[in-house]
């Protein structure tokens, strides 16, 4: 992978270098707001992952995140934070971040967390590029979608989700497979901890909070077009269910 590492601190940025040399990782280094993104601008289809420190000098991360964001949609993010609140976590997954790391973090497992959505980002790519030709070649696929229940609509290919006619907006790659994964099995239950295999491919490494975080955002946008379809089961998780929805 070629990382971008974007990270103030010359000992954490160093420590890292070592762990990224092991991995036989091509690994930059930008130490400010500003620096970070002109760097990422010179060659953004180039980077296969992004760390990116929240309290920066020059822009911060969260404007980063946000400058990075509307140049490619897709390249993953990971924040790394000393703030461990909910409400941080939370704005760094709205300003583009597909996970965070909360410091002090150990380098193995930031490392594994690179290595499982690199892993994810890989096989959506790979199933995206089966789907495309699976269209094309079948001419008895008339609409594309994935999952089509009549009012909801997911197609892998385009990477769209519809309520209705209405399709929902802005949906960052975490929060489309989220969605996918729920919406593939309505009314099936899914565990945080099933949630953070499936979608982030963690075991032990995950963090239960990175799920309600991506989980709040996808409900704010759904709720934008439609009614909301993914319900809580209070002590379990959560689940898929648009039965009874009509379309207008």
């Amino acid at each position: 992978m070629k990382i971008l590492m974007i990270e103030d601190n010359k000992s954490v940025s160093e420590m890292m270098s070592m762990f990224f040399q092991k991995e036989n990782w091509d690994a930059h280094f930008a130490y400010d707001g500003n620096e970070a993104v002109d760097m990422f601008n010179e060659t953004p289809d180039d980077w296969d992952m992004i760390t990116l420190d929240l309290n920066l000098p020059g822009k911060d991360g969260m404007e980063v995140a946000k400058e990075i964001r509307k140049v490619s949609k897709t390249v993953p993010i990971i924040m790394l934070t000393a703030r461990d609140t909910e409400s941080d976590q939370v704005l760094g997954l709205e300003f583009g971040a597909d996970d965070y790391v909360t410091k002090p973090f150990s380098p193995i497992t930031l490392i594994a967390r690179m290595k499982a959505i690199h892993r994810r980002n890989e096989s959506v790519a790979e199933e995206a590029s089966k789907n495309t030709t699976a269209v094309s070649d079948d001419s008895s696929t008339s609409d594309g979608f994935d999952v089509n229940t009549g009012y909801f609509k997911l197609n892998s290919s385009t990477r769209e989700a519809f309520l209705g006619d209405n399709e929902i907006p802005d949906l960052t790659p975490k929060e489309f497979d989220l969605l996918k994964t729920l919406a593939s099995k309505p009314k099936q239950v899914f565990s945080r901890e099933q949630l953070l295999e499936q979608v982030w491919d963690y075991d032990y490494f995950g963090e239960e909070r990175t799920v309600d975080a991506h989980i709040k955002k996808l409900r704010q946008k759904i709720e934008k077009v439609g009614p909301q379809v993914i319900e809580t089961v209070w002590g379990v998780g959560y689940k898929f269910d648009d039965s009874g929805r009509k379309v207008d």
